[in-house]
């Protein structure tokens, strides 16, 4: 099991290496091994779980108490199919409340003449009782009229067909995608940003210019293209796309001029950047010393330099007037853009990779996409993230059934959530369909020899059809084709039931949780076994409790090794927080 355990943790050592902009050549040697470790990987994981076992999930029991969980649903839903059950699905996660309320239908008037006669329209005038039996026969109503939604959706999109055409071109790792009308912008480590023509799957213009690997692309609304044109007496249909690399610049090009017009230079590699389009228009740029600046669109000058973060910003994200940015250490800042000319961007939270779950250490990587008040993190592990911003509380959202899965990216459209997901010990690659807002899992939509999707587009047609594009070691336009045509698609849609149960509430990290990637090899690493010292045990692992505070509790808590806590007398958890009590592991 410690060797299994080694070999995740290498393999995902290796994994986040190749997606690196520059290797040394210790790291090349590194990745050259990745086909040994995998095929040893695989031999150990076929020892542990039989010839019955998945490859690849290998856990303490976890993914075959989800997949019995699973089986229960199936069957309780082959249940509901033959007596119909008042009550919902409790796997069902309630709308917000005023979507509630706005989506509730009416109370239906003939219910209430049941009773008949005066005394229904008593009763309909009246009681607390008949009040709050109506509220309940109307959340039953909101709540089985939701789940015959979902029924449908799903069904949908386990029918969904899609084509796939790959876009030929670039050298090297595909970095980062935008969509613009009907063209796909790809950045890409070979330093170029290319644009394609989406319908005839074509390069349209290679825009070379960068010196170092393109890591982000934004495109700015039409509105302030127009602008931009003007000054530059350029056609107002021009459209411009800006770009960020490691060589420390910050481009904008006309993608039918085909030029750069505007070149910035930020003294920082570029790591991350987001246009955000309030009052004349802001480019914020991340950096991977962890800097935040924000660049005026009007007049291209410098108006704020923030060291907001301790490690590399991966991700920045607007919605409104707020921005959000991510960094490589797992922290999250909240900016909100106060329009004024200098110091735009106010700070309003920051929460450390303690607080949002996703500490990963040096070289991480955080992908984030805000709804509302909750962040949506990718952050390299088998889960997503969520992040409540305002309040600081996180929930998880499964994303892969094994701990050696990976996520990389994170994207809403059209009321979908959508993961990726990739396989660190089997290669497997696919992306994962969520339902919003309740985040029901949907469906998983995969191909053969699929590769790891680090980036991703979306935006629809004027049929409401789907059009994707996904980078990494492939560009791939993904085209969603009609259901009653006979044409096959490229992909396979397959439910995954471990992923039906994939919302945990405000969960505590378990073990895979804590472990990070970040940390040297060390082939003489041994597993933890404690040994009496002195003091106790020698070694510590690490553990968060949170004690409440009741009126009940009247003798202390014990906590001694191996690691009890011991309540006397029973009590019920209160508001009242007493601070977490820590104990970090020491060697």
């Amino acid at each position: 099991m410690a060797e299994v355990r080694k070999l995740q943790k290498k393999l995902r050592q290796i994994e986040n290496l190749e997606i690196k902009i520059s290797l040394t050549p210790e790291e090349k040697f590194k990745i050259s091994r990745k086909a040994e470790l995998r095929s040893r990987l695989a031999e150990l994981q076929l020892q542990l779980s039989g010839l019955q076992e998945t490859l690849g999930i290998v856990g303490d029991g976890k993914a075959e108490e989800m997949k019995d969980k699973g089986e229960d649903m199936r069957e309780r839903e082959d249940a509901h199919e033959v007596l119909p059950s008042p009550s919902p699905p409790a796997s069902k996660i309630l709308k917000g409340e005023m979507q509630s309320k706005a989506q509730a239908p009416p109370s239906p008037a003939a219910r209430w003449g049941d009773t008949g006669g005066q005394e229904g329209i008593g009763r309909r005038q009246g009681t607390p009782e008949d009040v709050s039996a109506q509220a309940n026969f109307d959340k039953e109503q909101q709540l089985k009229q939701e789940d015959a939604e979902f029924t449908s959706l799903k069904g949908m999109w386990e029918k969904t067909k899609f084509r796939l055409r790959l876009l030929e071109g670039h050298s090297d790792i595909v970095t980062c995608v935008v969509a613009v009308d009907n063209l796909v912008v790809s950045g890409s480590r070979d330093t170029t940003v290319k644009v394609w023509h989406v319908p005839t799957a074509t390069e349209y213009k290679n825009l070379g210019g960068h010196s170092g690997g393109v890591t982000c692309l934004s495109a700015p609304p039409p509105e302030y293209c127009k602008r931009l044109a003007w000054t530059l007496s350029l056609s107002d249909q021009e459209r411009f796309i800006i770009s960020g690399s490691a060589d420390c610049n910050v481009k904008i090009w006309a993608l039918n001029v085909g030029q750069c017009v505007k070149s910035i230079y930020t003294f920082n590699a570029v790591t991350a950047l987001c246009f955000v389009s309030e009052e004349d228009g802001y480019i914020v740029v991340g950096s991977d010393g962890g800097k935040v600046q924000a660049w005026s669109w009007h007049t291209f000058e410098n108006c704020q330099s923030v060291n907001a973060h301790q490690e590399a910003v991966t991700s920045i994200q607007s919605q409104g007037p707020l921005v959000f940015t991510g960094s490589a250490e797992g922290g999250v800042a909240v900016w909100e853009n106060r329009y004024s000319g200098r110091d735009p961007l106010k700070l309003l939270q920051h929460w450390s990779g303690q607080v949002t779950g996703c500490g990963g250490g040096p070289g991480g990587r955080l992908t984030l996409s805000p709804r509302g008040d909750r962040l949506f993190l990718a952050y390299g592990q088998a889960w997503l993230k969520i992040l409540h911003w305002r309040i600081g509380t996180t929930s998880k959202l499964t994303n892969h059934s094994s701990i050696t899965g990976v996520t990389d990216c994170v994207h809403q459209t059209g009321g979908l959530l959508i993961g990726s997901c990739y396989d660190v010990a089997t290669g497997e690659s696919t992306l994962n369909v969520f339902s919003l807002p309740q985040c029901s899992y949907l469906t998983s939509l995969t191909w053969a020899a699929a590769p790891r999707i680090l980036c991703f587009a979306a935006w629809t047609t004027g049929s409401g059809d789907h059009r994707w594009v996904t980078g990494g070691r492939d560009l791939i336009v993904w085209e969603q084709l009609p259901r009653s045509g006979k044409q096959r698609g490229d992909v396979t849609a397959r439910r995954n039931s471990r992923l039906d149960f994939s919302l945990l509430e405000s969960e505590g990290d378990t073990a895979e949780d804590e472990e990070t990637d970040d940390e040297e090899d060390d082939d003489n690493e041994r597993e933890a076994s404690p040994t009496k010292g002195g003091g106790g045990y020698a070694l510590w692992f690490h553990c968060v409790l949170q004690l409440y505070m009741s009126q009940s509790l009247r003798q202390p808590m014990l906590f001694s090794p191996p690691y009890l806590l011991s309540v006397s007398p029973p009590f019920s958890p209160s508001p009242s927080l007493i601070p977490s009590l820590h104990c970090q592991r020491q060697r």
